[in-house]
């Protein structure tokens, strides 16, 4: 069976969501978002950094929120929620599959990071600001790409697991603005989604 090391508010939620959409049966192994858990001996054998997500599954042990994605995707679902290598969706598949790491994580840590974790008088506005505009970059280019879809390449798939996932976050830490009606409205139908609800609100 499917064993998924998780704590709460992480990129370890994209894994989750996507266990549940699938209905796929799995184990989980609850964590605190804290080096007494990640940081732990026991932890450490699993993951040399002591990060989650990390995903045991008949003698392999894997990390890396997008190789986990992948690979239940395409182990345990034969590719459902991937398009086909030939489709005309696949290059887009995989460019948005990777642009939430390539493009949105880092500004949306430094966000977090002097908004939630630092305390007031270690944040810096100007970095702030940064990561700021760096973001709402980001977040043009999928305003873009929504126009006259519900999902970034059409129909729902592994790319909302990922990018999809980042939009919700940017969401939550008030980067998605009035002019990116096709965000809001997309981040409206991740939430909507029962799977969604499962991994944001499993504490």
């Amino acid at each position: 069976m499917l064993k998924l090391h998780f704590a709460p508010h992480s990129r370890a939620e994209r894994v989750l969501w996507l266990l549940e959409e699938l209905e796929l049966p799995y184990e989980l192994n609850i964590m605190k978002f804290h080096p007494e858990d990640l940081k732990s001996d026991e932890h450490r054998k699993r993951h040399p950094l002591g990060r989650i997500p990390v995903l045991e599954d008949d003698g392999i042990s894997i990390y890396e929120s997008g190789a986990i994605i992948d690979y239940i995707l395409e182990k345990h679902k034969n590719g459902g929620l991937k398009p086909s290598v030939n489709s005309s969706e696949y290059p887009y598949y995989l460019q948005w599959f990777h642009f939430c790491e390539g493009m949105i994580a880092q500004p949306m840590n430094t966000i977090v990071v002097h908004t939630l974790l630092l305390p007031p008088d270690r944040r810096d506005d100007v970095v702030l600001g940064q990561a700021k505009r760096l973001a709402s970059k980001s977040l043009m280019a999928i305003e873009e790409s929504l126009n006259g879809k519900d999902y970034l390449i059409g129909s729902f798939s592994g790319v909302e697991f990922m990018t999809g996932h980042c939009c919700t976050k940017l969401y939550d830490l008030g980067c998605v603005s009035d002019e990116m009606p096709n965000i809001q409205s997309y981040v409206k139908k991740i939430k909507d989604r029962p799977a969604f609800q499962v991994a944001i609100n499993t504490k």
